[in-house]
């Protein structure tokens, strides 16, 4: 009983590191496309003016922190949806999942506040890109042995 006590909290660890790399990773990818939209799209795209932000206002910083708990719960998440598995509709559909649920949401917000649709589609588009960047980080850290995948394998009857 002890060994199974040892292999769960040795999966919760693992679990928490996936949770953490890809936190940060959500977290890096924000500031840097919240840079973006403000410093160039809202700048010298009208169409896109609603995309800039006051960066490290209270509006800022509740979205990075949101970023980062989705980045979390996207690498405990990626972590058990790939397994030791290297199928890439896997892996990609835990992506587009992912990316598409916050921006899908987004765009439902965006157009019934403002009508307008465009600045939504890119953020769409930037919450896919964000998750992708978790997940290839992920899978680096795995290949290199620094976050072990779930184990398909782990009896998780006491």
């Amino acid at each position: 009983m002890n060994n199974t006590s040892d292999n769960l909290m040795a999966e919760r660890l693992e679990s928490l590191k996936a949770g953490t790399l890809a936190a940060l990773c959500l977290l890096s990818a924000f500031g840097i496309t919240s840079l973006i939209d403000s410093l160039v799209l809202a700048k010298y795209f009208p169409a896109l003016g609603s995309l800039g932000v006051e960066l490290l206002n209270l509006q800022f910083l509740v979205s990075a922190a949101i970023a980062t708990f989705s980045g979390l719960l996207f690498g405990v998440t990626y972590r058990y949806i790939i397994r030791q598995d290297q199928n890439l509709q896997l892996k990609n559909g835990g992506v587009l999942a992912f990316g598409f649920v916050r921006g899908l949401a987004q765009i439902d917000v965006g157009f019934a506040c403002s009508g307008d649709v465009l600045p939504f589609v890119i953020l769409t588009l930037e919450g896919v890109l964000w998750f992708k960047i978790a997940a290839i980080a992920l899978d680096v850290a795995m290949q290199r042995g620094w976050i072990q995948p779930f184990s398909s394998n782990f009896n998780t009857h006491f």
